[in-house]
């Protein structure tokens, strides 16, 4: 492909590249197979379907940071990128729609792990196409392109052969064990491919593009959380509205706020600010590392915690008075105090990776939920919520009076940019309109 040509299909991104509202749309089937992910466990909250939930998450996960990886590298909203876009959003709807039959097939209609494989092969597909419409000639860069691409494709084929292979070369009672396992060696490729990053020539065009992209995937997860909750709280079946309803609702939404306040207050800032600092090749690894890698623990922390919050919801509207173990079970429990203690600990691995520091705030107040979890698996419903929300709302204070300093700074700083940034905006429109 002709220089002329390929500039007028795509464009660079840059050092200053933003997220495009584009971008934001196509997070909207994101948060669709979110969803779909805690209706999927939900549905039947068993260890084996939790184990299913979070590997259709961690495929999730890694579909959203290809897609994210080519908006880095080439501006979404020009050129041909709106139709890989699109592709790429259809695509990943048929993966959230056929979520439920990822593993197993129901009757009548297609044979549902197929759709869902075969969907999942085709968002890589269209990406691949996007990446190698990049490449220069020569064998070289022809070469790194395949190094980068080559593993996450052999993924995508495994779970298709996932898919298609076991009902007919093994029993029937060990068909869904097969391609869990299949499921768990194709996700191993694809990750480990990540280790490969540095040695394929690929390079971050744009901090700021990079950490806005996923603290906005972190915001999605979130809100799936409200929505969780709000389903929750409105599939009343008919019962009233009382006080214990509206005691958990608030507190699942402080919960909510304090998880949001943990890593967009300060963290969120003060990572994107050291990452832009950082050059040469240490760049790349620090990048894959903090956001490929260590956000993947903070998305599955909040779907897990909205899982329990959905759960928990539904106890105590159909009996605010009732223990917990018996009206929800231990395994409900544990993915709600679970949820928010793997937040908790991947927010201290981000700050060891970037700033070589241990946070023992954050560290503490994990290590007493899991302490505290012996005693809310024996308290009311509503009770035990209230404990969890006490121990976050309590970190939050403590963290906030422990690092006084280091915020001042860091929030000056990010203030500071957005003035400078927006006085430039300021001056160039005053030039040209």
């Amino acid at each position: 492909m002709g220089t002329s040509v390929r500039n007028r299909l795509v464009s660079w991104g840059g050092p200053g590249t933003r997220v495009t509202r584009l971008e934001l749309f196509y997070d909207l089937v994101f948060v669709f197979a979110f969803l779909n992910v805690t209706t999927l466990a939900a549905a039947d909250l068993t260890a084996r379907r939790l184990v299913e939930a979070m590997f259709v998450l961690a495929l999730l996960w890694w579909c959203w940071t290809g897609f994210a990886a080519v908006g880095n590298m080439l501006r979404a909203d020009r050129g041909v990128m709106p139709l890989v876009g699109f592709s790429t959003m259809a695509a990943v709807f048929v993966l959230a729609l056929t979520t439920a039959v990822a593993f197993r097939d129901e009757p009548g209609g297609l044979y549902g792990p197929w759709v869902f494989s075969l969907a999942y092969l085709a968002t890589w597909v269209v990406r691949v196409v996007a990446l190698w419409s990049t490449v220069g000639r020569g064998r070289a860069p022809q070469a790194r392109s395949m190094l980068l691409t080559a593993r996450t494709m052999g993924g995508a084929v495994i779970i298709v052969i996932a898919a298609s292979v076991p009902q007919r070369v093994v029993p029937d009672s060990a068909v869904e064990d097969v391609r869990l396992g299949l499921w768990a060696f194709a996700l191993l490729v694809e990750y480990a491919g990540g280790l490969v990053l540095p040695r394929t020539g690929w390079r971050l065009r744009s901090v700021g593009h990079w950490a806005e992209r996923h603290a906005l995937i972190v915001l999605v997860a979130l809100g799936e959380s409200v929505i969780a909750l709000g389903i929750s709280s409105t599939s009343r079946a008919g019962r009233p509205i009382g006080i214990p309803v509206i005691a958990a609702a608030v507190f699942g939404i402080a919960i909510i706020a304090a998880l949001w306040w943990l890593y967009f207050d300060v963290l969120a800032f003060a990572v994107e600010q050291v990452l832009h600092g950082v050059r040469g090749h240490t760049r790349i690894p620090m990048a894959r590392d903090v956001y490929t890698y260590l956000h993947l623990p903070l998305i599955v922390g909040i779907i897990l915690f909205a899982l329990g919050l959905k759960e928990v919801m539904a106890g105590v509207i159909q009996d605010p008075s009732s223990a917990s173990r018996e009206e929800l079970g231990g395994l409900v429990l544990l993915v709600l105090y679970g949820g928010v203690i793997l937040y908790l600990v991947a927010l201290v691995a981000i700050q060891l990776r970037v700033f070589r520091r241990l946070d023992r705030v954050l560290t503490a107040a994990a290590v007493l939920l899991v302490l505290l979890f012996p005693a809310a698996y024996r308290l009311p419903v509503l009770t035990t919520l209230s404990l969890l929300t006490a121990a976050v709302v309590v970190v939050v204070l403590v963290q906030l009076w422990a690092t006084r300093e280091v915020r001042g700074r860091v929030r000056e700083t990010a203030l500071d940019e957005q003035a400078a940034l927006e006085a430039e905006a300021n001056s160039w429109r005053r030039r040209h309109f």
